[in-house]
């Protein structure tokens, strides 16, 4: 039997946090806090095109969904207080996978606190279409362009893992959840370090920061030329981490050292870079002892095959 409109929509107001107050076209926003600014992010996800559904389980899909617009507001210093919902689904998405999809969701929900405010269902002719818009406050916003010389560029994860998960998806792997391989989880279910974003946000020598999803090599483009500066790579870097994306990790520029960074955090960072008066390029690397630019070796959702 297909789906009804009006029984996604009972599906989601039973299972989602915040679903049983969806009663009318519109929903309400908290008021923002004092000194605090209310930032929104969204994402949309298609099938074909950022996931498959023959090699993408949906309890891991819904998390994902979540994840990488909560990544974006944890990385600018944001609370996350809720998000809306669109679901464009084709004739192929029955029944017990969207019920696994939604349950998976409103527990990831919960776990990071979050509830739905709203959204929109419609059908398709073919495949599925996911769209979220995350909500939250932040007490002090952590922007791209306020990059100083000489600060290092960190992240709190070494890139790759998530890249070498497609590798290996494309190569015939399944994800099995009684043998869970970490690179594939990195790919199909990130879990952000939600929470350090904030933490970072409270140190003043943390100048900016941005969520690491699209690789090194367009993201640190991203943070110089928001900056009007330079970037030079860390050597240590293999092309995994110059190339892949939807690692999620929190990459950022601060005057602190490393040591004193990781002090004050609690973590193992990963040194990727630093910054520079701009130069002829908004990201150099040594080759063969020279300074050159870095072609951006990111993946372009708008370029030919």
């Amino acid at each position: 039997m297909p789906l009804m409109e009006s029984g996604i929509l009972a599906r989601i107001r039973d299972l989602l946090p915040g679903g049983g107050e969806l009663l009318d076209d519109c929903g309400a926003l908290p008021p923002t806090p004092p000194g605090q600014t209310l930032l929104v992010t969204t994402d949309l996800m298609e099938s074909g095109q950022h996931f498959r559904l023959d090699w993408h389980p949906p309890e891991l899909l819904a998390r994902k969904l979540l994840a990488v617009n909560l990544s974006d507001l944890d990385a600018s210093g944001a609370r996350p207080f809720g998000y809306t919902l669109t679901l464009a689904l084709g004739p192929e998405v029955a029944a017990p996978w969207l019920d696994i999809f939604l349950a998976s969701l409103a527990a990831v929900s919960r776990e990071t606190g979050v509830r739905v405010l709203g959204g929109d269902t419609v059908g398709r002719p073919v495949g599925l279409g996911l769209g979220l818009t995350a909500f939250g406050f932040a007490p002090r916003w952590l922007r791209r362009d306020g990059l100083q010389p000489g600060d290092g560029i960190f992240t709190d994860q070494r890139p790759g893992a998530s890249l070498r998960g497609l590798r290996k998806l494309q190569a015939g792997q399944r994800w099995d959840p009684a043998n869970p391989d970490p690179e594939l989880a990195a790919h199909l279910a990130p879990r952000p370090n939600l929470g350090l974003g904030l933490s970072l946000a409270q140190i003043p020598e943390v100048h900016a920061c941005l969520d690491l999803s699209d690789g090194l090599s367009r993201d640190l483009r991203n943070l110089a030329e928001a900056s009007g500066l330079s970037i030079i790579l860390d050597q240590g870097l293999n092309e995994d981490a110059l190339r892949g994306g939807e690692d999620y990790a929190r990459c950022f520029g601060s005057s602190l050292d490393q040591a004193e960074l990781e002090a004050r955090l609690g973590l193992s960072l990963v040194p990727v870079g630093k910054v520079l008066p701009r130069g002829n390029a908004p990201l150099l690397t040594y080759d063969e002892g020279a300074l050159r630019p870095l072609p951006d070796f990111s993946f372009d959702h708008f370029g030919r095959p």
